[in-house]
């Protein structure tokens, strides 16, 4: 079975007001989110970059980084009254009008 974006949002739901007792607050659940993507982060540019994997770096889940980041997104989203499936409908629908010959007329992506 797929997980829809909505689903998600349901199940972090449920998974907070039961396993999770409740939700961090917004600025705390903020910071949270940047140290996820910073841990993501550090993966990728050990991976693609230039910099080498320390030894405490090199059990670390490309994937699971970055199911840290879209949980936590999802926690915010959830906790600020944000349908995270309408807002990605909505920012498709703006992408698709503002860009849509931006990239094909862009020379440095040739």
């Amino acid at each position: 079975m797929d997980l829809t974006i909505r689903d998600a949002q349901q199940q972090v739901d449920e998974w907070i007001k039961t396993v999770g007792v409740r939700y961090f607050n917004e600025l705390t659940n903020l910071g949270i989110l940047v140290e996820e993507v910073g841990e993501l982060s550090r993966i990728m540019v050990r991976t693609f970059g230039e910099q080498s994997f320390k030894e405490s770096d090199k059990n670390k889940d490309m994937a699971d980084e970055m199911a840290d980041v879209l949980w936590v997104l999802i926690c915010l989203a959830n906790q600020t009254g944000v349908d995270l499936t309408t807002a990605l409908e909505k920012n498709f629908q703006k992408k698709n009008i503002r860009d849509a010959t931006r990239h094909l007329n862009n020379d440095k992506l040739k």
